[in-house]
């Protein structure tokens, strides 16, 4: 077997895919550093479920209000320019955060803010980064190379919360100024990166019809739409993460460390599962497989929600990582594999706006819920919610 065989059944020898894998990886320990001191920040400045909710639906107003503008000039113009760009301004927001906790400036309202300005710049980042890939490897290997994708995103969604809650006894700036580096440094990997192939030189020009092209693509691909939409509810009704700050304030009471290790059980649970499949794709039965993952995730989310003890909100988190993945992968297989190049931007946002607006709203709806009918109950409620859904 030669060298270009080698790169071929090897994403792990494509220099641009581990370009990728790294700047991915920075990024997510980045994020993942920044939602947890950001939410044991604010939590600790107003002690209100209703706030944690907010920085939720700050993170959910960008994205629903721009991710199909965004989708759109993902297809027109330079995904990686856009990746790269998109990424530094959000390096600025995080830093305006390190300098504002430093000066003793910040308060509830100035990072609702910052935070929603940083949205704004990670719903630019977001569809131009998840069509790079199928411009890295090829479709043959692109289900290994999305779960081994999956396997690293997860590795770090380990380390970053943990990370962050340790760091976060330094004081919230010293992990907002970790957190910016990190971003930068994505930027600057994703810069590197050389595409197999590049997006036609004439794109369509803008209407309405082309701004709304991903909407009526997966309208007429009835497995890609259920896909979608399945992730999307039981996301929607997943969201007691968003309530992880009062579990480890006043439940569990394990503090800002506690805080950085539950956020990371569910990492793990995801990473020994992408593993797995990374090793052995999913190639029968996919769709039963979904339904009995997300079956797993609201399971999990209640075990999670009446649970007192530290040991046993580890395994539920840990379980409800593994079952999300499997249905991450799934759906990013069908997505991406099943959809043109010339597309994949458009693609992409709507898959990113069902998700990831269903994410953040899923927050804002659990720091309402948390607020009317207590935390408890409001974790309960959400995985009822995803296991009537399916």
């Amino acid at each position: 077997m030669n060298l270009s065989d080698n790169v071929s059944s090897n994403p792990l020898l494509n220099k641009s895919y581990v370009f990728l894998i790294v700047a991915r990886m920075s990024n997510n320990i980045a994020s993942q550093m920044l939602t947890v001191a950001v939410g044991w920040q604010i939590y600790s400045i107003t002690k209100s479920t209703f706030y944690l909710g907010l920085v939720g639906l700050m993170q959910f107003l960008p994205m629903i209000l721009l991710t199909l503008v965004a989708g759109h000039v993902a297809d027109r113009y330079n995904r990686k320019f856009m990746v790269c760009i998109s990424l530094a301004i959000e390096s600025i927001g995080i830093f305006i955060l390190a300098f504002g906790s430093l000066q003793g400036w910040i308060n509830e309202g100035r990072i609702l803010l910052i935070i929603f300005f940083i949205g704004i710049a990670g719903t630019f980042q977001g569809p131009p980064m998840q069509a790079l890939l199928p411009n890295i490897v090829s479709k043959e290997i692109f289900p290994r190379a999305t779960a081994l994708m999956s396997s690293v995103s997860e590795f770090s969604v380990i380390i970053g919360p943990g990370l962050g809650g340790f760091l976060y006894t330094l004081g919230p700036e010293v992990v907002y100024f970790i957190s910016g580096s990190l971003i930068l440094l994505a930027s600057l990997l994703i810069s590197f990166i050389i595409l197999r192939s590049e997006q036609q030189t004439k794109p369509e020009p803008t209407t309405l019809k082309t701004l709304f092209a991903g909407i009526s693509f997966i309208r007429s691909k009835p497995v890609i739409l259920g896909a979608i939409s399945l992730d999307l509810f039981a996301v929607l009704f997943g969201g007691a993460t968003a309530l992880l700050p009062v579990y480890a304030s006043e439940i569990l009471k394990i503090g800002p460390t506690g805080l950085g290790i539950l956020r990371s059980a569910p990492a793990v649970g995801a990473l020994l599962t992408a593993a797995l499949l990374a090793r052995r794709p999913l190639r029968k039965r996919v769709g039963r497989t979904m339904f009995t993952a997300v079956i797993f995730f609201g399971i999990s989310t209640i075990v999670f929600a009446v649970s007192k003890s530290f040991f046993l909100s580890l395994a539920a988190l840990f379980v409800l990582g593994a079952s999300d993945v499997i249905s991450v992968v799934i759906r990013s297989t069908l997505v991406q594999t099943n959809t043109p190049d010339n597309m994949r931007g458009r693609v992409s946002a709507v898959n990113l706006m069902f998700i990831g607006t269903s994410n953040q709203f899923g927050e804002f709806e659990s720091g309402i819920t948390a607020t009317l009918f207590g935390t408890v109950p409001a974790a309960m409620i959400g995985g009822i919610g995803t296991i009537v859904v399916v």
